[in-house]
């Protein structure tokens, strides 16, 4: 998995995290890469996020029911289950096989893993709001608003 794929794995997830503490309200807010520039947005609404590219155009879509997210591609399909457990979340892929996880420290900060448990990112949300995202070698990757 390169680079790319981390950072954008990293990032569906904290999006995904999100739909599970939000679910019941209504939410948007952008994504900018750390240099500041958006690179995308989302809207959360009862149990419904969808996230959108720079352009505005739906990329994918997040229904959350109970401790379940399926994610959904920009065609409708069925792409991703992500289940709460006691320590966390753990994702499949659209077949049932485990793809990797995702958990979350008593300090706030979030760190997702691939299927064999090697870590490949993190993010934490700061006092002012703020998320910042960091690569699997703890370098700031991405900022969110």
């Amino acid at each position: 998995m390169n680079e790319q794929s981390i950072k954008e794995n990293v990032m569906k997830k904290f999006v995904v995290f999100t739909c599970f503490l939000l679910a019941e309200s209504a939410f948007a807010g952008n994504t900018y890469d750390n240099y500041g520039y958006k690179t995308g947005s989302f809207k959360t609404n009862g149990d419904t996020t969808t996230i959108y590219n720079r352009y505005g155009s739906r990329t994918e879509t997040y229904k959350t029911n109970g401790d379940t997210t399926i994610k959904y591609d920009k065609y409708g399909s069925k792409q991703e289950v992500i289940k709460k457990t006691s320590s966390g979340y753990n994702t499949y892929d659209k077949y049932g096989s485990k793809t990797g996880s995702f958990k979350i420290d008593s300090n706030g900060r979030t760190t997702s893993y691939d299927k064999y448990g090697q870590k490949t990112g993190s993010y934490k949300t700061g006092s002012n709001g703020k998320t910042t995202q960091y690569d699997r070698y703890g370098r700031k990757v991405r900022i969110f608003k």
